[in-house]
């Protein structure tokens, strides 16, 4: 059984990194990226991990988990004799998706370097030879995705027998994709004396198991449930017509700020992002759909401004940290309230403020009102249409809308819907109702807006873009994955 040690987390003027233990070496590398203050979290864990026990950490998304475990990791390697060798790292990080085992790896890298400790980052959906050529080069921290890892070990590329301390972050979108009997695989592997730490915003049945079979004596420490409300974070319920759904979505998504917008289906994501784009809005997509380098491009256009608007399916619920994201829009209501929380977490983080808007049609009443209790919010619900007030109060400023080039796929793909709208059937797999969802429910260094193009005070009451989506909303969707 985890210890649960009552603790006191002082406040931020109160406390440094210094304080906690932080080695000065890591401290002025953090300094340098202008983080001198830790979080709750890192103020609650980093005493307990520094010492070497094994901790179980929950704080929801957006709390800082990735320093409260980089820290130990990188001051754990630096204090150790232990040498490099090929193919067999010495921290082993395990994270659910890609972009997650990406952004991990970008945040610990700086401070790796500072050390001179070398980070490898491993998961699917690209060659695996430059990743067999870092394991072969030898690397201190490795940061994999679960399935291409346990590849590289059935193949003697890699070996865990000299893993010194373990991480699995999101450790219950873990058990969420299924994960959890190739995570038990692989910690099978690792020294059974190495120091482990689990962090996640729930501690559902499965991460029980995990903590259970793996951690001895842990520590366990909670900051902010998973369920408590965020007081920076404001939620709206807007009910709308099926007609209604893009243009209000153009117009909020036309705002200044970076804007993230959900959908159930990959081919929701990619039908909604070419409306988007035909109406003047630059948006860009991310689902498991793309190639690797897709998504790539696409999350560093929208991380670095060239694309304000994110439309993706829920591999972006927990999987992305990008900075000044102030709306996030559920164009496809969930039906888990965790899926929900998820969401919304990835705006309001690091204490910025953040603005969430869920767009229900009448026969998603019901679902949505059960969604609220369950997550434990009271949104503002409000029937309106496109050009309504409000619209400009979530999303203040002036609107931006530029014009796509005439070979852009959204320029196409609506033309040939246009010609034919007169016989065009509902899309079952673009805006499905909240009934027929089965969707599957951490942190950029502690910290946009403006877009190019012709300008205008509101959105288009309606572009041709927005009348064949309008033509071709709702119907229950197959169920399809990220």
């Amino acid at each position: 059984m985890a210890v649960r040690r009552p603790h006191t987390t002082p406040s931020s003027t109160s406390t440094t990194f210094t304080d906690l233990g932080v080695p000065a070496a890591l401290t002025e590398a953090l300094a340098a990226g202008g983080i001198t203050t830790p979080f709750p979290i890192q103020t609650a864990t980093l005493p307990d991990t520094l010492a070497g026990r094994d901790v179980l950490g929950r704080g929801r998304t957006g709390s800082g988990k990735t320093y409260a475990f980089a820290l130990p990791v990188l001051t754990r390697l630096a204090a150790s004799t232990s040498p490099r060798r090929p193919g067999r790292p010495r921290a082993l990080i395990l994270a659910p998706t890609r972009e997650l085992a990406t952004q991990i790896e970008a945040t610990i890298a700086p401070l790796a370097r500072a050390l001179s400790l070398r980070t490898l980052t491993v998961f699917g959906g690209v060659s695996p030879n430059p990743q067999v050529s870092g394991l072969r080069a030898g690397v201190d921290i490795l940061v994999a995705c679960p399935g291409r890892l346990a590849d590289h070990l059935k193949t003697g590329h890699a070996r865990l027998d000299a893993v010194e301390i373990t991480v699995l972050d999101e450790a219950d979108h873990m058990a969420d994709l299924g994960f959890l009997p190739v995570v038990r695989q692989l910690l099978d592997q690792t020294p059974r004396s190495g120091q482990r730490l689990l962090f996640s915003a729930t501690l559902d049945a499965g991460v029980e198991v995990l903590v259970r079979r793996f951690l001895t004596d842990p520590v366990t420490h909670s900051v902010d449930s998973s369920l408590s409300p965020v007081a920076a974070m404001s939620h709206h319920v807007l009910h709308v017509s099926h007609d209604d759904r893009l243009p209000v979505l153009v117009d909020l998504a036309a705002a200044p700020g970076r804007t993230l917008v959900f959908t159930r289906t990959k081919r929701g994501a990619k039908t909604l992002t070419r409306r988007l784009v035909a109406a003047g809005v630059q948006a860009v997509e991310l689902h498991g759909n793309l190639a690797q380098s897709a998504r790539d491009r696409n999350l560093l256009a929208f991380s670095e401004g060239s694309a304000k608007t994110l439309v993706a399916t829920d591999i972006a619920a927990r999987g992305i940290h990008v900075d000044g994201i102030t709306l996030v829009i559920h164009a496809d209501p969930p039906v888990e309230h965790k899926a929900y929380l998820h969401r919304s977490g990835r705006t309001a983080r690091a204490g910025a403020h953040g603005t969430v808007v869920t767009l229900m049609t009448d026969d998603q009443v019901g679902d949505v009102r059960e969604l609220a209790r369950k997550a434990g919010i009271a949104p503002t619900t409000t029937r309106l249409r496109p050009g309504h007030p409000l619209l400009t109060r979530l999303a203040p400023g002036q609107r931006s809308f530029v014009t796509p080039p005439v070979d852009h796929p959204a320029v196409t793909d609506t033309s040939r819907h246009d010609r034919s709208r007169r016989n065009a059937k509902p899309l079952s797999s673009t805006m499905p109702h909240a009934g027929s969802v089965s969707p599957h429910g951490t942190s950029s260094p502690q910290s946009g807006s403006g877009r190019g193009g012709r300008t205008a005070a509101a959105a288009p009451a309606r572009s041709s873009g927005a009348a064949a989506f309008s033509a071709r909303t709702h119907v229950g969707a197959r169920r399809g994955s990220r």
